[in-house]
């Protein structure tokens, strides 16, 4: 297919839109927690877990659909993803027992992984180079209206018309993205050159290769960092420095307007420098920022205006680091770009819902365990794409 047909702004736009049905189903139920657990008569600790089951659930997905995509097509596996999407989005709509939210946003996590993991692949399959990470970042950067708009949306739903709206909107969403995708997504995938391999086979050649492995450390402790600040973020500003639930929204929203303009400033600096180059600058500068509010914390508390910037900054950095980061893994197997982002994707999840639960467990009331966690995950991303690197002759 040729590059051109696809390079307007309505393909980025519809990239975009299948790229947020993850950040929605996150984020646009979270103002409703409270009214869930009492609307099924159990504890909150019981809804949150649904957050966890739906970031295994999205990690899954994208491993299944890894797979799949580089087999049978883009687009058999979007629309089988986003009809299971919407299908866990009604199940969730009208559960009437903590179990059966359970398994809806299960399914509605497997749906969405297995949507959102053709993204990546179908820009590899179009671009590469600093085109697939420009594209990427044009792609994140409106994707990330997403976390910005879901929880006003959930907001707004939950006192109009209540919790069970919140999910029926996330299908209405999904069957709207379907329609869409099914009328204008072609098929991109290239017609393979070789001899079939089965998915393990294709998830052990990844995983065996020493470059992807150093860019999959550099992005997915870079989404552990943000998971991370997602779970203490509550504690951070509304526990510990007291601010207003009206204006937490605010707060919080400040770090997705950092990371949609660093997105869009990755795609300027990719003019002149090369995806690796940008990527180490984004995780140095996360590594510097977060040790700063570490160190800080443990000698004397910032004021409420230096904390927000330093981690606004912080998560910007992100903008700089993941589409980078993922486009330079996908240059090594253009015949597999969707099990390679699979396995970039997964681990982000993955390695986000371990980060978030070591923010949980090692909670003391303070902001100390998040910083922590935060200042650990770029040190430990640095350090083992170092090693991995180290000795290899990587292209720029």
């Amino acid at each position: 297919m040729n590059t051109k047909q696809t390079s307007n702004r309505g393909f980025i736009w519809m990239l975009a839109g299948l790229i947020s049905v993850g950040p929605l189903a996150v984020d646009a139920y979270l103002p409703a927690m409270p009214e869930i657990a009492s609307s099924l008569s159990v504890s909150i600790h019981q809804i949150e877990l649904t957050l966890s089951v739906f970031l295994v659930g999205f990690a899954l997905g994208q491993l299944i659909g890894g797979p799949l995509s580089d087999r049978y097509g883009r687009r058999a596996t979007i629309i089988s993803g986003l009809s299971l999407y919407i299908l866990g989005g009604l199940m969730a709509g009208v559960s009437d027992s903590i179990e059966l939210l359970w398994i809806a946003r299960l399914l509605q996590a497997l749906g969405g992984g297995l949507g959102v993991v053709n993204t990546m692949a179908v820009i590899r399959d179009l671009y590469s180079g600093r085109e697939a990470a420009k594209a990427l970042s044009r792609v994140v950067a409106i994707m990330m209206a997403a976390p910005l708009f879901a929880p006003f949306l959930g907001s707004g739903l939950l006192l109009v018309s209540g919790w069970r709206s919140i999910f029926v909107a996330l299908a209405v969403y999904g069957v709207l993205l379907l329609l869409m995708l099914a009328w204008k997504l072609p098929e991109t995938k290239r017609e393979a050159t070789g001899p079939s391999q089965n998915a393990l086979r294709r998830y052990l050649e990844v995983l065996k290769h020493r470059p992807v492995l150093g860019f999959l450390a550099a992005t997915a402790f870079s989404q552990a960092s943000m998971f991370a600040f997602i779970t203490g973020s509550s504690l951070l500003y509304m526990e510990y420095y007291g601010v207003s639930a009206q204006l937490f929204p605010v707060v919080f929203g400040l770090n997705i307007l950092t990371l949609i303009a660093c997105n869009r400033l990755n795609v300027h600096l990719l003019n002149k420098f090369s995806p690796l180059q940008i990527l180490s600058f984004g995780q140095s500068m996360q590594l510097v920022t977060a040790s700063i509010l570490l160190l800080a914390f443990i000698i004397v508390p910032l004021p409420l205006w230096v904390t927000v910037a330093l981690i606004m900054l912080f998560i910007g950095m992100q903008g700089l680091i993941i589409a980078n980061g993922m486009a330079s893994a996908a240059e090594y197997f253009p015949q597999s770009a969707a099990t390679t982002s699979a396995v970039m994707n997964a681990s982000g999840f993955m390695m986000g819902a371990l980060a978030g639960g070591a923010v949980g467990i090692l909670g003391d009331g303070s902001p100390l365990p998040l910083l922590g966690v935060m200042a650990a995950s770029p040190l430990i991303g640095i350090t083992l794409r170092y090693l991995l690197h180290r000795g290899l002759t990587l292209a720029e």
